[in-house]
């Protein structure tokens, strides 16, 4: 059996944006968090290049130097990182129960903080592209591409939605799908086909993402469903627009989910077993921003103040 670690006030799972404001504002009201950061420690934002929207950055920073001044403040306030993956929790009886592969550890509260990935085409360019011409989001990225021509892949409401936003800065943006047909709401549709910049390529796949040598992206090659003809696009990014994982596993059975696995909450970020919080891209399906899910971590981390004040401060833990 694992060891045991004392019985900790708060145990946040998650190193992202909303998991180390989460352990900031947790530190700093003595609350001694224990974060456990995951595989991917950093979240999405380890991904990404240039953050020129995060506030109090006005020349931009590059993502993973944000996440690691992030970490250093947390650590600074006295919260604790681990690096580890949890494999298993038992959020059902009190105090809560975090195993790692390891170790196990006890906690008053628990902090939900795993973020959601985006779903990828799976083409070997995407991960060695990605901040480079890959996007996953419009919004962080669509700025760099102000007077180029790039492309949006995907047929839904989130991928119309995109391809218009990208409009804004592109001088053409074609959008690629898999089928005939797309499977946004009619409104999102109407209003793309209205919009003269787009372009459109249905019942098609991008079978490569090229980058000419130069590290960056500069076109794409995309096959024709109906004829298998190939077809190279130039264009100096492709934002993949396919819809978003949220990593909620661990929790299925016990943490109250939508219909696509996303932590339900309320009152704030607290979740259906009292004394759970979720924060960031775990329970937000809808903005997806470092800075939004900054601001849910410190909710979490009020929220969990809150709730502590009236929890025994030694709960039997046999």
């Amino acid at each position: 059996m694992p060891p045991q670690s004392p019985l900790h006030n708060v145990i946040i799972i998650g190193s992202g944006p909303a998991g180390l404001t989460a352990a900031l504002y947790t530190a700093r009201a003595n609350l001694q968090p224990l974060v456990i950061e995951g595989l991917e420690a950093g979240g999405q934002l380890m991904l990404t290049t240039l953050v020129e929207n995060f506030p109090g950055h006005r020349d931009g920073i590059m993502g993973p130097d944000l996440m690691g001044e992030m970490r250093l403040q947390a650590e600074k306030f006295g919260a604790e990182l681990v690096q580890a993956y949890v494999t298993d929790v038992d959020l059902c009886s009190q105090p809560f129960t975090v195993r790692t592969s390891d170790a196990e550890f006890k906690a008053r509260s628990v902090i939900v903080a795993t973020g959601a990935s985006a779903k990828l085409l799976g083409l070997p360019a995407e991960r060695t592209l990605m901040g480079r011409g890959v996007s996953t989001c419009a919004t962080c990225d669509g700025y760099f591409f102000r007077g180029h021509e790039i492309a949006v892949v995907g047929g839904g409401d989130s991928a119309m939605e995109e391809a218009v936003f990208l409009t804004k800065f592109a001088t053409k943006v074609t959008v690629v799908h898999r089928r005939p047909t797309l499977r946004a709401s009619k409104i999102m549709q109407d209003k793309a086909r209205a919009n003269g910049k787009i372009a459109w390529m249905l019942n098609s796949e991008v079978e490569e993402i090229k980058d000419g040598g130069t590290g960056q992206v500069t076109a794409m090659s995309v096959r024709d469903n109906s004829t298998g003809v190939l077809t190279d696009i130039p264009v100096t990014a492709v934002f993949v627009a396919i819809g978003h994982t949220p990593t909620t596993k661990l929790f299925r059975g016990q943490l109250e989910m939508d219909a696509n696995g996303y932590i339900l909450t309320h009152d704030g970020t607290k979740t259906s077993i009292p004394g759970v919080f979720a924060c960031g891209d775990v329970q937000d399906h809808v903005y997806r921003q470092a800075i939004t899910a900054a601001g849910s971590g410190c909710m979490a981390a009020l929220d969990a103040e809150r709730h502590l004040d009236g929890v025994p401060e030694h709960l039997q833990t046999t």
